[in-house]
């Protein structure tokens, strides 16, 4: 049985010599720390996968500021993680599923379903007093497909909203967006990253760090089902689009909405630093609008 959302330390545990491991501890504002943080100490037979240089593409000023790699690029990274077609990958972090959901959702992406996020991720390995391993490892070789190490993509484009359907959704209201990133951020009134403060126009809110617990693992089905009910506002999760800051924690709301049962919603993968790189586009600050009930009518 293929498992698609999130796993257990114990589940892997009994997993290791089967399941290819992949480790995307980062730092945003270090981009060596991650790989640092492996080299110390990883889940055994983990291989690293850095946001910068694995899981993004090569920004250019107008494509965000971790741009999706091209299907060949990601097909060339996964191949050298040792994915193949029936592989099982399990993904982790520092603890909240913020990175590891990134390569969750491109495995996705690129037609692999076998993938799924370690609930708790490193912290709640170690936390448990699990065997940990330092230095650099050669990636898994699967018992069950010992020579299938070549990842075969499949791309599903409908998982994407590129930034012509949003500018059309922001002008038009036809699909809900939702914004991972934090309410100062949201509303305008502090931007460390990019170079204008806001949101799309009609977004609405939807922390990511809200979906997990203080341990780091995610929240049961249900309290994430009334957590979203606000941010989704009567919209289906097929008609809504969800962003943050650069295409990445956006992906752990969209492990959230899976685990939550609500499925369907894509990804604007260039979120606000591809929205904002250009002037011409809208821009809205402050809190949610809601419009009134003479607007509705």
């Amino acid at each position: 049985m293929a498992h698609t959302l999130l796993v257990s330390p114990e589940l892997l545990a009994a997993n290791l010599d089967r399941w290819v491991v992949v480790d995307c501890r980062y730092d945003l504002t270090d981009a060596s720390a991650g790989l640092a943080e492996y080299r110390a100490g990883h889940v055994p037979g983990a291989v690293y996968a850095s946001l910068s240089h694995a899981l993004a593409g090569p920004p250019d000023g107008t494509n965000g500021r971790h741009p999706l790699p091209s299907v060949e690029a990601m097909a060339t990274t996964f191949s050298r993680l040792g994915i193949g077609p029936r592989t099982q990958v399990v993904a982790y972090d520092q603890q909240n599923g913020m990175f590891a959901s990134r390569l969750w959702w491109m495995l996705r992406y690129l037609g692999h379903d076998a993938v799924a996020v370690l609930d708790g991720g490193f912290a709640r390995w170690t936390a448990e007093g699990r065997e940990t391993r330092s230095g650099d490892e050669p990636p898994t070789q699967p018992q069950d497909a010992p020579d299938d190490r070549l990842f075969v993509p499949y791309p599903r484009p409908g998982m994407l909203a590129k930034v012509t359907e949003v500018e059309s959704i922001a002008a038009s209201g036809a699909a809900r967006l939702i914004d991972a990133r934090a309410a100062e951020r949201f509303e305008g009134r502090s931007e460390p990253l990019d170079r204008v403060a806001g949101h799309i126009p009609g977004a609405r809110n939807h922390l990511f760090t809200r979906n997990v617990g203080a341990d780091g693992r995610l929240l049961p089905p249900d309290v994430l089902r009334a957590q979203f009910a606000e941010a989704l506002d009567g919209r289906a999760p097929n008609q809504t689009i969800v962003y943050c800051g650069s295409g990445v924690t956006a992906c752990q709301n969209l492990l959230a909405l899976e685990v939550a049962g609500l499925r369907g919603a894509r990804l604007y993968a260039g979120s606000w630093s591809e929205w904002s790189s250009n002037p011409d586009r809208p821009v809205e600050t402050g809190p949610v609008r809601r419009p009134s009930a003479d607007e509705r009518r």
